[in-house]
């Protein structure tokens, strides 16, 4: 376990309790400095994309990874690293999410996928682009409707992925033994558009 991760997690666990006396849907998660509480402000088009790449994945996963599945909710923890993310997908072994811990393990995980918010870029491209290869993350999905680009990212190695390929929506995107086609993909309009 990472030095002083122990503290960070009961930090972690007190903003969850204090959370659930607020309105709103709240996240806490752990990343290089610290926990961080942030509100969920889902917006249609970046839960509709998660949603898909889900379903997509889910209709191939049964031939590539018997008894893996694509979902979404769940978090990852590394006490070793001392991160704990949610990402918007990941895909991991069924029976990890029948156990009674809070969290998935990064073993028990093959990819991460983040759709990127209006509001907060630099969580995905900068934060998790640290994180989940420091927890050794095999694969990981920036969809970015902001711009219309996907990047798929690959070969952790040391904090960093070595690989990257880029994509845009319309693309058929090959992400680890699977294909997603980003065709019904739709860009975020102006403020206040779904």
């Amino acid at each position: 376990m990472s030095p002083g991760y122990a503290w960070m997690r009961k930090v972690a666990d007190d903003l969850y309790e204090y959370a659930e006396h607020l309105e709103g849907s709240w996240s806490v998660e752990i990343g290089a400095a610290g926990p961080v509480m942030t509100m969920m402000r889902p917006v249609n088009r970046h839960e509709r994309i998660a949603g898909r790449i889900r379903d997509q994945i889910n209709q191939q996963i049964t031939l590539t990874h018997p008894g893996w599945i694509a979902e979404t909710g769940p978090e990852v923890e590394d006490p070793q690293v001392g991160r704990m993310r949610r990402p918007d997908v990941l895909v991991c072994e069924e029976s990890a999410l029948d156990s009674d811990r809070d969290s998935l393990a990064p073993d028990e995980m093959l990819a991460c996928v983040e759709v990127v918010s209006k509001s907060n870029a630099s969580n995905d491209y900068v934060e998790k682009m640290a994180d989940y290869p420091a927890m050794n993350i095999s694969l990981y999905l920036i969809v970015d409707p902001r711009d219309g680009t996907i990047t798929v990212h690959d070969e952790p190695c040391h904090g960093t992925y070595r690989h990257r390929e880029p994509y845009i929506f319309g693309d058929i995107v090959p992400f680890g033994a699977w294909s997603i086609d980003t065709s019904a993909f739709r860009r975020y309009g102006k403020i206040g558009d779904a």
